[in-house]
């Protein structure tokens, strides 16, 4: 049986497009900057709807497992070795209460105990009216979520209130809990007969290493039921109105990451094969790579002038939209100071939706509603 044994040492939303280039630089494909921001004068356009490494929410959310032993203030400084410690102690208490329940029920007094099962659920990119109805039911009867950093507030706040939270999100230079302690952890929760639900952006298969997390738990004995939720490519290409593949236009759609399993850079290698002006590029956490991934692509033969998108907290109220050149992107999402998560587009498919460039005039804005 897996231990748990970590112990380190120490009101309406306005929606407005502004042109980001004047004309005479970009006459026939002007770039075009698209912002959804909330009202409230309190909002910032720092906010986020997603769980965030230091995220006061986050830190409440989870406060069961902290048991008051971070002050309110929830210091930034906090690492994952000094969270992990201070959290131990109640994960330990949790598992021996379950494992008894376990133990009652094998005995017959309670009815029949055994092994839980283990729920990948995707949550779709952010917005929760996009959450599946059996995504719902499931995360409404787990005993014990583990969540990450890409799942919507929105969407945990529909978590049943007396299931308990564990954050595990994953950012650039911070891992609240190793790919293997995560395995840990749902093993050790799956074997005493809890009922654990692992809560992953968009679809647990696409880029959520479900697939790890599936391997390793049917390896010991653990039976796991995928949920699948909408990847970002489809949720967030709805809302532009981006058909990912058109007929005479895209003849195929391609997601690649933007990063590699060690950091680096080595997934550019793709560039040779992705250059394919028929195809659909979809790159999912691209923003440190985007500038050599676009040369390369372009090295390769697409065209400079490949219309291309960056989507940032796509299908949120936050959404921000970046539409212009292949050979612009990489230098206007960095003017306007991008985010995780951004997903980019690269295609001329791009160029069918109703907000690119062509479709607003330079004398006036497009108010495109955020539904």
């Amino acid at each position: 049986m897996a231990l748990i044994t970590k112990l380190p040492s120490s009101s309406s939303q306005t929606t407005t497009i502004t042109q980001l280039n004047k004309p005479q630089i970009f006459r026939s494909h002007p770039s075009t900057f698209i912002n959804f921001t909330k009202p409230s004068s309190s909002c910032s356009c720092s906010y986020s709807p997603f769980t965030e490494k230091h995220s006061i929410e986050r830190y409440q959310r989870d406060n069961w497992v902290f048991k008051n032993q971070l002050d309110q203030n929830y210091p930034s400084d906090k690492d994952s070795d000094y969270e992990i410690a201070i959290q131990l102690p109640e994960l330990k208490n949790l598992l021996q209460v379950l494992r008894k329940k376990r133990e009652k029920n094998l005995d017959g007094e309670s009815g029949i105990g055994g092994v839980g099962n283990v729920y990948l659920v995707g949550t779709g990119p952010g917005d929760p009216d996009l959450l599946t109805l059996k995504a719902l039911k499931v995360i409404q009867k787990a005993d014990l979520l583990l969540y990450d950093r890409l799942v919507s507030n929105d969407v945990l706040e529909l978590v049943n209130p007396d299931a308990r939270l564990l954050y595990v999100g994953k950012t650039a230079g911070y891992h609240s809990r190793t790919q293997e302690e995560i395995h840990e952890l749902l093993l050790s929760f799956a074997e005493v007969g809890a009922n654990v639900v692992r809560l992953k952006g968009g679809d647990p298969l696409v880029f959520g290493r479900g697939g790890e997390e599936m391997d390793y738990l049917q390896q010991h004995g653990i039976k796991v039921k995928v949920i699948p939720g909408i990847t970002a490519a489809s949720g967030i290409a709805a809302e532009l109105g981006v058909p990912l593949t058109h007929r005479g236009v895209a003849n195929s759609v391609r997601f690649l990451t933007g990063h590699s399993r060690k950091g680096g850079t080595d997934p550019l290698f793709v560039a040779e094969n992705a250059a394919d002006p028929d195809s659909t590029l979809v790159v999912y956490m691209g923003l440190s790579t985007l500038p050599a991934l676009v040369l390369k692509l372009i090295q390769h033969g697409l065209p400079p002038d490949t219309p291309a998108a960056a989507v940032e907290r796509g299908t949120t109220p936050q959404q921000r939209i970046v539409l212009t050149e292949l050979k612009d992107l990489p230098d206007k999402i960095t003017t306007e100071e991008f985010v995780s998560p951004t997903l980019i587009f690269i295609g001329k498919v791009v160029a069918l939706s109703p907000l690119w460039p062509q479709s607003c005039s330079h004398e006036t804005s497009c108010l495109i509603p955020h539904i």
